[in-house]
């Protein structure tokens, strides 16, 4: 039996994939399955840059809002959710656009996990506590030493995944990053349609910056407040994030606005120069400018075309 065809709408942040696929959703009466491991989260709307009310309106949208901010939710999660929706979306014989920016969870989606071995509560917890008290650099300089591959892909403030990989070489003796090389991630599960969306640098960078901005004129300080006042602490792995983490560090009075918003553009910018790494060491994606939605019409009823499968609503 073939494979089940899917369309992925993926890039960096502030590429435009919102627009771009809710207008192709349109045009094929699609369903948008999100790929962003911090739109998964309630109450984090701003910082998140989620689809908005009415463009979730627009086009039936998957995968957001699913858990509170202090729930565990990973790409083994994502993936095994995300199977079962694209299942039903063929089912009712729809197009399934899978869309988001986190490169980890659309490659867990087509590929699948490999057995991650050592799960140690106790450990963990002993790690996290040291996180605490010695804070996530020192966590992150002893990955260095350990498993230089997984540092170097680890932001030194992301403890969750820091302390995951620390506790994987705790239990096994071996590196996190050994385990994924092991793996391979070689045969898809999905027939898929890749599609990146791009500017050039110093557009994406101007688009990134006023995206800041917006956040904040829309709110996201007040965000941040209420996430807070609601009790879901800072170390938590989603108040870690992009952003929240900045803006936590102003209600705690450790940062200053104007340092906060300008190291956070920073960050951002950052941040989509690794996707984009991540994405163009992808072989089969085809890189599109957001305003190429035509062109991504007739790739995607071209390839819906192949084998005489079902194709896509006229």
């Amino acid at each position: 039996m073939p494979k089940k065809k899917i369309v992925i709408i993926c890039g960096p942040t502030g590429a435009g994939k919102t627009g771009f696929a809710i207008d192709l959703a349109r045009r094929f009466g699609a369903e948008i399955i999100g790929a962003d491991s911090m739109q998964i989260y309630r109450y984090m709307d701003i910082g998140t840059a989620k689809p908005t009310a009415s463009e979730q309106a627009a086009a039936v949208h998957h995968l957001i809002d699913v858990v509170d901010p202090d729930e565990d939710f990973d790409a083994a999660a994502y993936a095994t959710m995300a199977t079962t929706i694209i299942k039903k979306v063929i089912a009712r014989g729809n197009i399934p656009l899978v869309v988001g920016g986190t490169g980890f969870y659309i490659k867990a989606l087509l590929y699948g996990l490999f057995e991650r071995g050592g799960a140690d509560e106790t450990i963990r917890e002993q790690l996290n506590q040291r996180a605490e008290t010695e804070g996530s650099a020192a966590l992150h300089r002893q990955l260095t030493r350990i498993d230089p591959a997984s540092a170097a892909r680890i932001h030194v403030n992301d403890t969750y995944r820091i302390v995951r990989a620390l506790e994987v070489h705790a239990v096994t003796g071996e590196p996190l990053s050994v385990f994924q090389k092991r793996h391979g991630f070689c045969e898809p599960r999905f027939d898929a349609l890749e599609i990146g969306l791009a500017w050039p640098r110093p557009v994406l960078y101007d688009r990134i910056n006023r995206r800041v901005d917006a956040m904040m004129d829309q709110g996201f300080l007040e965000e941040v407040r209420q996430l807070l006042a609601r009790g879901y602490h800072r170390h938590l792995k989603s108040m870690q994030s992009l952003g929240y983490r900045h803006l936590t560090g102003v209600v705690m009075g450790d940062l200053t606005m104007e340092s906060a918003v300008t190291t956070l553009k920073r960050d951002h910018r950052r941040y989509a120069k690794r996707q984009l790494t991540w994405f163009h060491a992808r072989p089969f994606v085809h890189w599109l400018y957001p305003t190429q939605a035509d062109r991504a019409e007739k790739l995607i009823r071209a390839f819906f075309a192949e084998q005489r499968l079902s194709a896509p609503r006229q």
